[in-house]
């Protein structure tokens, strides 16, 4: 590989169909439970009435829909990431209905997102999916820096990964903007935090 770009593009391809043919290979059931709910460390990390960002998971990413009903209905605010365009900056707004989801639209992306009236909020804690991760806490994000720019705008949110096992690796070309993550979350063991 000549550059750091390549670099990424090439694990990016390696990494999403190991974690799609992972996602793919495990009963439905399973998946669901092993992200019902954040472990007790991860909770600790999360302050009282904090505003929760999460994301609807993509094909083969951690499902994070157990997260959201959980946080809900601990009372905690809950955000969506919400993408009009490429080159246009993300922002999060409140997702108030987890379970029927009547307050989501059709994104530009394929996934579903808060409507444009829902109000903005920042996440003081930011659930995030990822591509890949080392142990130390690097990610590898899908690409589009959409995370690492919301991140780098919001330092004082508390950013944890949600990831899959196989998605790990040992090492990451890491660049200036990629962001941290203070610890990440697989299906069978936590991170962090860094």
């Amino acid at each position: 590989m000549t550059n750091v770009a390549e670099q990424k593009a090439a694990l990016r391809k390696e990494l999403r169909k190991a974690r799609r043919d992972h996602a793919a290979a495990l009963p439905r059931e399973v998946s669901a439970l092993v992200f019902a709910r954040p472990p007790a460390p991860v909770l600790d990390m999360v302050p009282e009435g904090a505003t929760i960002g999460l994301y609807r998971a993509d094909t083969g990413e951690a499902p994070a829909g157990g997260y959201i009903r959980f946080f809900h209905e601990r009372g905690h605010p809950i955000a969506l990431p919400r993408v009009t365009t490429l080159d246009a900056p993300m922002q999060f707004h409140l997702h108030t209905d987890p379970y029927e989801e009547s307050d989501l639209v059709a994104g530009p992306l394929g996934l579903r997102q808060p409507a444009e009236d829902a109000p903005v909020v920042v996440p003081e804690v930011l659930f995030m999916p990822l591509v890949g991760f080392t142990a130390d806490g690097d990610r590898l994000g899908q690409g589009g820096g959409f995370y690492d720019r919301w991140l780098a705008a919001h330092p004082e949110t508390l950013a944890i990964g949600m990831a899959w096992d196989i998605q790990r690796v040992d090492q990451l070309p890491v660049e200036d903007h990629d962001m941290p993550l203070k610890a990440i979350v697989t299906s069978t063991r936590i991170y962090g935090p860094f």
